[in-house]
This record gives structure tokens, C-alpha cells and sequence, in this order.
């Protein structure tokens, strides 16, 4: 009775993990292709540092996303795990998740660090957000990832048709270190602070003499920001305490029903986990009225003014198309 229910659970497991992948891989792909899209559009944006890491985190989030597509896909078109049979699937998905989780997390505590860098009210700590510390501190955090996937890359195993870590100092640091602290505590910590700090200092900006634009600008950015690692912290600290378990707890298939139910809160918590990934562009959206009246505008003004001039260029078409934009709404938005 126990082993018909567990059996049940896996395979309503399956495929709610199938399905809740599928379309959190629909909604973020489009989500980040939009915020890259945003973000590298607008003339208010260029040069922003903390643009850049957000353009980053865009770019890291749509791999974890196929990634995870990939996972879930190849396991319902095999109706078996790929991984407990091929040993390169079965490294390269794990050192793939890994990777792209210490860049989106690095690339998100380095924009809330950023953001308090560039409003701090010292000068000598404004002076120290650059592009080109920025560019330093992604390419850093891309190499440092690249190292560190290297232990799993040799740990990562098959046995008895299981695609997992076995050594047992790797798990001590996947259990002690790399969940808890690693891709748990210490961004969100970080990133807690941080935000704080910089919407501080936005509250006294005003007291400062700085453009109007600039202004707005730091307003717009901290807001997004604070409410993201809001997100963040939400959706990454219930998955982190629920895998330091797995691990400290040793859940095994010994026990099918507990081994069973547990898949299934971890299957639960790592779309809210996955969310990470595929929310920051509606994040942003929602919190913010100017970003909203700027996505419209790339949207609308641009894009799709692009493709109406193609068309009619297209088909020989001698009609220019008049941008009744007002220079002020395009400074404004710009």
C-alpha cells in the first residue's frame, strides 16, 4: 500500500515538475529576452553599471532556464532520467545549474552594492562605481564560477542508476557550505544589507545637488532593486533549508514513501526556487510605473515602428512613417 502511493507520488512528481518547468521556461525566457531588450534600447540606460549586471543576470538566467527545460523534457520524451545512463549528461547538468547560479547570484549582490555605491552621499565611495570595476567583477565572477564547477565536474557520478554526488567531503560541503552559505545565506545577506543601504541613500539624494535625470534614475534603479532581493530572499531561502536537509538528513529511496513525499515538497519549492530565474522583467514591471511607460515605449516606438517601416519598404512602399513622439516624452523615457 505504502509503495503504491509512493510510486503515485513520484509520478505526480514528474509531472507537475514537467509542467511547472515548462512554463516558468516560457514566461522567464521571454522575461529576460525583453529585459536585455529594455535595457540595451534606451539611451537612458547605457553606460549603467548596474544595468550590466542585470543585462548579465538576464543572459545567465536564460541557460539555467533551458537547462532546467532540458531536464524535465528529456526525461518525459525517454520516460527515464537521462542522466542515470549517460555520464556527460549527468555532469554537464549539474555543473550547468551551479554555474548559472553563482553568476545570476553574484551578478544580483553586485547590483545592490552598486546601487548604494552610486548614491552614497561620500564622494571617494561614488568614485569607486565604474564600468569598468564592473566589467572586472563579472568577468571575476564568471572565471570563479568556472573554477568551482570544476569539483563537481569529477564528483558527479552514476551509480546504481543514479546521477549524484557520493563522495562524502563533497557532500559535507554541498550540506555545510555550498547550499547554506554559498547560493543561500551569504547573497542574501549581502544583498539585504546593501539594498537597505542604497534606498537610504536615495531618501537624502534629494538634499544633493544632482541632475533631475540622474536622480530619477538612482530612484528608479533602487526601488527595482529592493524590491528583487525582496523576491530573491522569498524564493531562494525555503529551497536552501529544504536541500541542506536532503543532505544533512540523508533522504534515500530506503524509506520509498518519506523518499517520495520529500520529492515532492523539493519539486514544489524549486519552482518557487526556478522563479528566480524567470521573474526579475515582471518584478520590475509591476513595482515600477516608469519602467512600464519604457517597456511600452521600445515596445511600440521603437520595435514595432521597425517593423512597420520594414514592411512597407518591403513591399515598395513610399510612405514615411512620422514619429509623433514629443522630443520631451523621448527625453523623458530615454
Amino acid at each position: 500500500m505504502a509503495s503504491s502511493m509512493a510510486m503515485d507520488i513520484l509520478h505526480f512528481t514528474q509531472q507537475y515538475s514537467l509542467y511547472s518547468n515548462s512554463f516558468t521556461f516560457i514566461i522567464g525566457t521571454i522575461g529576460n529576452l525583453l529585459n536585455i531588450l529594455v535595457f540595451t534600447t534606451l539611451k537612458l540606460f547605457r553606460n549603467n553599471q548596474c544595468v550590466l549586471y542585470v543585462v548579465t543576470e538576464s543572459i545567465a538566467n536564460i541557460f539555467q532556464l533551458t537547462t532546467f527545460a532540458l531536464i524535465f523534457i528529456l526525461t518525459a520524451i525517454y520516460q527515464t532520467d537521462p542522466a542515470t545512463s549517460s555520464l556527460f549528461w549527468c555532469k554537464f547538468r549539474g555543473m550547468m545549474v551551479t554555474l548559472c547560479t553563482l553568476i545570476s547570484f553574484s551578478t544580483i549582490v553586485f547590483s545592490a552594492s552598486h546601487q548604494y555605491l552610486s548614491t552614497s552621499p561620500l564622494f571617494y565611495l561614488r568614485q569607486l562605481s565604474t564600468i569598468k570595476l564592473t566589467k572586472f567583477l563579472i568577468c571575476t565572477s564568471v572565471i570563479i564560477s568556472l573554477l568551482h564547477n570544476i569539483p563537481f565536474g569529477i564528483f558527479t557520478e552514476i551509480r546504481s542508476s543514479v546521477c549524484d554526488v557520493f563522495n562524502q567531503n563533497m557532500l559535507n560541503y554541498l550540506s555545510y557550505f555550498y547550499y547554506p552559505v554559498l547560493s543561500g545565506l551569504l547573497p542574501v545577506l549581502i544583498a539585504s544589507v546593501f539594498s537597505f543601504l542604497a534606498y537610504n541613500n536615495v531618501r537624502r539624494i534629494v538634499r544633493r545637488q544632482v541632475p533631475i535625470v540622474r536622480r530619477k534614475l538612482d530612484q528608479q534603479l533602487t526601488a527595482m532593486i529592493l524590491i528583487r532581493i525582496i523576491v530573491f530572499i522569498v524564493l531562494t531561502v525555503p529551497y536552501d533549508i529544504q536541500r541542506m536537509y536532503t543532505f544533512i538528513a540523508k533522504v534515500n529511496q530506503s524509506n520509498l514513501l518519506y523518499f517520495a513525499v520529500n520529492n515532492l515538497i523539493g519539486a514544489v519549492l524549486i519552482t518557487l526556487f526556478n522563479l528566480n530565474y524567470a521573474a526579475p522583467f515582471y518584478v520590475f514591471v509591476i513595482t515600477s510605473a516608469r519602467f512600464r511607460r519604457q517597456v511600452k515605449h521600445v515596445l511600440v516606438k521603437k520595435c514595432w515602428g521597425r517593423c512597420k517601416r520594414w514592411f512597407l519598404h518591403s513591399i515598395n512602399k513610399v510612405h514615411p512613417i512620422v514619429d509623433t513622439e514629443s522630443p520631451a516624452c523621448s527625453v523623458a523615457l530615454e
